[in-house]
């Protein structure tokens, strides 16, 4: 039986302003792959549905949240390393979400919203649901903190959410801001930050489990190639991009340790 295909795609922060920043560095990191002897795509693969997408075998490199990887994927993906970003709620590899509100909604802290609409964009998130519940617990006392929780099915969409007044508050990817921040300005400014949620190791860049230790290792090290190459600066200064650190999986425990505080203070789901 013949190898799957390789496949590789950066998924999570591919807003289209700056897809040819992440054109560039993956183009960078297939020669390095090429030079190492390992099979990878000319282009990353846009549109696929992400579960699917984190379970192919012939994965090469992607991105994922903290979240699925460890309540979902189990032993499917192995992480390659996760990346420093230079935005606001970031500190080294970790990152936390930013808590945002109506620009002209005059309430100035987390405790001011309880009965408020909350929007979320997607329950298997970490930034947009793991990290706002682990905020709102020590708040609730184990009860009911929200009148009612808005999905919107994107970090985009939250934001226009709470921009419209169809929801009060949401937890925003602070990678995510930043980016918008910078690229479509006129939507962030329809928010306010009041606060940042606890942090958790940011998105890391994995691969399938199947191609083993070296095969990661020849990602790795092609991916820090690209990182360090003076000719992508333009690029990694797009993506906001500072570098990346190998962790290992028992890192990102501190994602379902969060979970586990939430449900031991009487708040299991985020409502």
């Amino acid at each position: 039986m013949s190898d799957p295909a390789p496949v590789a795609a950066l998924p999570m922060y591919d807003l289209p302003e700056i897809a040819a920043a992440n054109d560039a560095l993956w183009r960078r990191i297939a020669e390095g792959l090429g030079a190492r002897g390992v099979a990878a795509p000319a282009a990353l693969t846009r549109g696929r549905e992400l579960a699917g997408l984190w379970r192919d075998p012939g994965l090469i490199f992607a991105q994922t949240c903290g979240y699925p990887l460890t309540t979902a994927l189990g032993a499917a993906v192995v992480i390659v390393a996760t990346p420093e970003y230079a935005f606001r709620g970031c500190r080294g590899v970790d990152r936390a979400s930013l808590l945002v509100r109506a620009a002209d909604d005059p309430r100035q802290d987390l405790a001011a919203f309880r009965g408020a609409v909350a929007a979320v964009n997607s329950w298997d998130s970490d930034s947009g649901m793991n990290l706002f519940r682990a905020a709102v617990a020590p708040l609730a006392g184990g009860r009911r903190f929200f009148s009612g929780v808005l999905v919107t099915g994107g970090h985009v969409a939250s934001l226009e959410a709470v921009g419209d007044r169809r929801a009060d508050l949401a937890a925003i990817d602070c990678v995510t801001f930043g980016l918008l921040t910078r690229v479509r300005p006129a939507l962030t400014a329809r928010v306010a930050v009041i606060g940042e949620t606890p942090a958790t190791p940011g998105l890391p860049y994995v691969m399938s489990a199947r191609h083993g230790a070296a095969t990661r290792d020849a990602v790795r090290g092609a991916l820090f190639e690209a990182l360090a190459d003076p000719t992508l600066t333009d690029a990694r200064a797009a993506l906001g991009l500072r570098g990346a650190r190998p962790l290992a999986e028992s890192d990102y425990g501190r994602v379902l340790d969060l979970e586990r505080a939430a449900v031991a203070a009487g708040y299991p789901q985020l409502a």
